[in-house]
């Protein structure tokens, strides 16, 4: 039976009045021994339609409700667990909505907490959408959690992207690999989370657990992915308790880390050790040290993390918009931090107002973190007057992880809160379109109205950008378009199509493309694009100019055409065409080898004679 929305908000403020959430539990083995080592508290309605988790947390997300389930849950989670006598050795993982997260104590979270048995081991599993809705927040709950003894878990970790470059900041000591991980058929996406996560667990001596392990096959993926724990319907379904039977043991976790609470209240700059050599620089350096960690978080694409402070918001030049939009359509999660600015100053780049007594209001920072790269300049306004662009800074690049993660989430500790909606993209204008693009979508004459049937007959991609709205979104763009890049149209219009770019998009390429734009010239670029499923493909982009009565560009012209399988053919030629120079290239020396000087005859007492 299925509820209306009404009718599902009543039943689930019923069920909270009640105290009608449940949780049975799953065990967590140790795949190196076989012993039930924790149990995860899996949250249930009462009988009949809120019963499912799904059907449950949905109800309360539309009541308006959300956080006051996920408390109950969590009480009853770890109330359930007490009666059931799931202490050590054993630990018991309980999950936390990104939602719950606030500034109240840990008290808040857990109600009861201090009355709770000194054996009841927990772990608090969270994911990366917490982190990325609300980083200052989780953090700091984070902090409060390792205060008490307690550790963490990463759930979740491929189901996106985001959650490898969280990873070093959140600090998991357990983290829990998606279930399709174990259950798919290896792939690139597969092999670079592993390594991602391998890497980290060697580092840190996190924990690895795989999720979803129901036959032999998948308990043979989860071992070749690293995993050392395992859960799933191989080793017991959820239940109202511990398994009868089961031999047990104590979960290995890593050694404590610090709690790290005031992260909020240093800034990165003072996160360098005394070993760093500090030097002095004018303005005009930093910005283009920052230009090439930028150029450098772009090629890593979205398992990397970018956070930058600049001082105020007056020194987000247009220059500066238009590399951070780049970013944020690149990257997995990028924020921003100076007086004066919003929580979102572009779209989808995350902000904070920094205070005027906050010690990073007088400095120019730049974090860069992912799986496998960490970098950061962190840099000392020294107080001159003068031109903007002479003033001195102390600064020191660096790139120890430690200190790297230090300065990232100091930063991040300062980011604002995002709004329950979706990030928003740049708006189209609610004027009247322009002539051209009432042409293209078939809004004027008759005559019009052919031309747009025309477009959207033809094979090849067709795009109008408006360059006088900012961010030079899409206006229009046809059915070939959808159908080569996969993106409806709903997903591209009101976007600038640099979302289409990948990291290894050539940025030279783009660079032509865009010196073109703003000179209002012709150009023809050919371009690694990225499709909606993740795949790439050669993209020929012959940009044209639009002008008015004026002659004013006004829009470009785009004629996108799929030219893989060509480029793909000229290079397999250049690269046989290097392989037939090299060889000739060989056969001459080993001919002048074999060729006595002076007498035009071989030696055959030379080495080279003898092998031929």
């Amino acid at each position: 039976m299925h509820l209306n929305s009404q009718a599902a908000a009543a039943a689930v403020r019923a069920v909270l009045a009640d105290g009608a959430v449940t949780c049975l539990f799953q065990p967590i083995v140790d795949l190196d021994d076989g012993r039930v080592v924790a149990y995860e508290a899996l949250a249930r309605g009462p009988e009949g339609p809120l019963r499912a988790p799904d059907a449950l947390f949905a109800a309360a997300r539309a009541a308006g409700c959300l956080p006051e389930l996920d408390q109950a849950c969590r009480s009853a989670a770890l109330r359930g667990a007490v009666a059931a006598g799931l202490l050590a050795p054993l630990t018991v993982f309980v999950n936390v909505e990104p939602d719950a997260l606030d500034e109240a104590p840990l008290a808040a979270l857990f109600p009861g907490v201090d009355e709770l048995p000194g054996d009841l081991r927990v772990v608090l599993e969270i994911t990366e959408r917490a982190l990325a809705a609300r980083p200052a927040e989780l953090l700091r709950t984070v902090a409060r959690v390792r205060e008490r003894g307690w550790a963490v878990a990463l759930d979740d970790v491929g189901a996106e992207q985001l959650s490898l470059a969280f990873m070093p900041l959140l600090r998991p000591d357990v983290v829990k690999l998606d279930l399709r991980l174990v259950q798919e058929r290896p792939g690139p996406a597969i092999a670079e989370i592993m390594n991602a996560v391998n890497a980290y667990a060697e580092a840190s001596g996190a924990a690895v657990l795989a999720e979803g392990i129901e036959d032999a096959t998948h308990l043979t993926m989860a071992r070749a992915l690293g995993a050392t724990l395992g859960q799933g319907w191989l080793f017991g379904r959820p239940g109202p308790g511990a398994v009868r039977g089961q031999r047990t043991g104590s979960l290995r976790l890593p050694t404590a880390q610090p709690a790290d609470g005031a992260a909020g209240e240093v800034s990165p700059f003072a996160c360098l050790p005394e070993t760093v050599v500090v030097r002095e620089a004018p303005k005009t350096l930093l910005i283009e040290l920052s230009k090439q960690l930028e150029r450098q978080a772009m090629r890593l694409g979205e398992t990397c993390v970018v956070a930058a402070a600049f001082q105020e918001a007056r020194h987000v030049t247009p220059s500066t918009r238009q590399r951070y939009r780049d970013l944020v359509e690149r990257v997995g999660f990028v924020c921003a931090l100076g007086e004066g600015l919003p929580v979102e100053p572009l779209p989808g780049l995350r902000g904070a107002d920094l205070a005027p007594g906050d010690p990073v209001r007088g400095e120019w920072d730049i974090v860069v973190l992912s799986p496998h790269f960490s970098a950061a300049l962190l840099a000392r306004d020294l107080g001159d007057d003068g031109p903007d662009l002479e003033r001195r800074f102390a600064f020191a690049l660096t790139y120890g992880r430690g200190t790297v993660v230090r300065a990232a989430r100091a930063l991040m500790s300062r980011v604002a809160p995002s709004g329950d909606a979706a990030l928003p993209t740049a708006a189209l204008p609610t004027a009247p379109l322009p002539a051209a693009t009432r042409l293209l979508t078939g809004g004027g004459s008759p005559g019009d109205a052919v031309l747009a049937r025309a477009l959207a007959a033809v094979d090849t991609g067709v795009t109008v950008v408006d360059v006088r709205l900012p961010d030079q979104p899409l206006v229009y763009v046809n059915p070939a378009f959808e159908q080569l890049t996969g993106f409806p149209a709903a997903e591209t219009l009101g976007r600038n199509c640099r979302f289409l770019q990948c990291p290894d998009t050539d940025p030279a390429a783009v660079a032509r493309l865009r010196a073109a734009v703003t000179a209002g010239e012709e150009v023809r670029e050919v371009l690694l694009n990225r499709r909606a499923d993740g795949s790439t493909w050669w993209n020929e982009c012959h940009l044209t100019p639009v002008t008015d009565g004026t002659g004013t560009v006004v829009q470009y012209i785009g004629i996108q055409t799929d030219v893989t399988e060509r480029v793909d053919a000229e290079r397999a030629l250049a690269a046989e065409r290097d392989r037939r120079l090299r060889s000739e290239a060989r056969l001459a020396e080993l001919d002048a080898l074999l060729t006595v000087p002076g007498n035009g005859h071989t030696s055959v007492d030379s080495p080279a004679a003898r092998r031929v």
